[in-house]
């Protein structure tokens, strides 16, 4: 019987790796260019596609600050780039995203610190229900209105070294998304409020690259939005008990992992030409067309100037 019991088990095993590696093709490995002398910030760049990313950017070149909530998981990611990079222009810088007063600390200390920003990368995301000391929804805070805020407040300094890009990494689940600019930041009701939280701050993502795109015409800092495919990171920590056993077979199964999901992040940071597609919405096909609320010019409006005065700009 024993037997018989792990021969199941090992054919199964097989199956599942079979079948993962056959959903799935391996991602073609890219050529980057030289970024010595450039620097780039990296949210949320101690774990998943923030650090697969940093990873890369430092491989390349360029000085890299990891700008992440705990000191402890930012300084270890830190050391462990400049190790397998050889580049020791990696830091740690203290940046928590549910906290506007830590987005300013964090802004005024890089610009008294740092001369230069080419590249800033909004990666860090949260999928999680719950409100920030500053009153709103943890998911559209941390995903949309601190990185919104964080732009605002270097947004000399990438002009001054400009050519520059700003990438904002949103998701396809923007197509779930709505937003209400009378009740910005305030957490949906309802059974599925925390997904629907999840959705809108990701479209909030990809109106903000648009209309971030519009304002900035003419000073060459571009912007671009992009759905780095399913990836299975520490996103779904926050995902409900009862979610998780079927969650994390299917991550396991489908998703891609972080150094995958950063390829379409680094395109966007690196490609040679990709400027006239400044405010476009990226996945791993190139520029895609968002949902239609991923196109409301004036929905990208007023969610900009809902977010200036949620922030207090």
């Amino acid at each position: 019987g024993m037997g018989w019991a792990l021969l199941g088990v090992g054919l199964l095993l097989a199956l599942y790796t079979l079948l993962r590696h056959g959903l799935r093709s391996a991602p073609r490995p890219r050529a980057r260019p030289e970024l010595r002398g450039r620097t780039a910030i990296v949210t949320g760049g101690s774990s998943g596609i923030g650090a697969a990313t940093a990873l890369e950017l430092a491989r390349c070149g360029a000085r890299v600050i990891l700008a992440t909530r705990s000191a402890r998981r930012g300084e270890a990611a830190a050391s462990r780039i400049r190790r397998e990079t050889g580049n020791n222009q990696v830091r740690f810088m203290h940046l928590d995203l549910a906290s506007l007063r830590s987005v300013r600390a964090f802004a005024s200390t890089f610009l008294r610190q740092e001369p230069q920003l080419h590249l800033l990368i909004n990666n860090a995301g949260v999928s999680a229900g719950g409100t920030t000391e500053d009153g709103f929804s943890l998911p559209f805070q941390v995903n949309h209105l601190g990185h919104f805020l964080l732009t605002q407040l270097l947004l000399e300094r990438l002009r001054s070294c400009a050519p520059s890009r700003v990438v904002i990494v949103a998701s396809s689940a923007h197509c779930a998304g709505r937003l209400h600019p009378e009740s910005l930041g305030r957490p949906p009701s309802g059974l599925f409020s925390t997904f629907q939280d999840y959705c809108d701050s990701k479209l909030a993502n990809v109106l903000h690259a648009r209309e971030l795109a519009t304002r900035e015409q003419g000073t060459q800092v571009t912007c671009y939005a992009v759905h780095p495919g399913f990836v299975n990171t520490s996103l779904f920590r926050h995902a409900p008990l009862w979610l998780k056993p079927l969650l994390l077979p299917l991550a396991w199964l489908l998703f891609l992992d972080a150094s995958e999901g950063a390829q379409v992040v680094l395109d966007c940071a690196t490609q040679d030409g990709l400027e006239p597609l400044s405010g476009r919405y990226f996945t791993d096909g190139g520029p895609r067309l968002p949902w239609p609320a991923g196109r409301d010019d004036r929905l990208a409006r007023a969610l900009w100037e809902g977010s200036e005065r949620l922030v207090g700009l």
